[in-house]
């Protein structure tokens, strides 16, 4: 599996599509190509606040679940500062 491939999987992009595959290109170059940043990066923008209300119609906001999945690819820091 490519790492677009290996991106779309873990940001859910075939159930909830949000980007295009040269959008996914830019932000996997941009990460040097790191999936997990990338997912972490795409995960984030898809946490946008979803939900709608028109005329007494809601829909689910699907922010929450978006930012769950990126907790599993947030790059802790475990450096020591001087």
């Amino acid at each position: 599996m490519d790492a677009l491939e290996q991106l779309k999987l873990n940001i859910q992009e075939k159930r909830c599509p949000f980007f295009d595959d040269e959008e996914l290109l830019y932000i996997l170059k941009k990460n040097d190509f790191d999936v997990e940043k990338a997912s972490y990066e795409c995960l984030i923008l898809k946490s946008e606040q979803t939900g709608l209300t028109v005329s007494g119609l809601t829909t689910k906001d699907t922010s929450e679940y978006f930012k769950r999945l990126a907790s599993n690819y947030i790059f802790v820091n475990t450096g020591v500062l001087n």
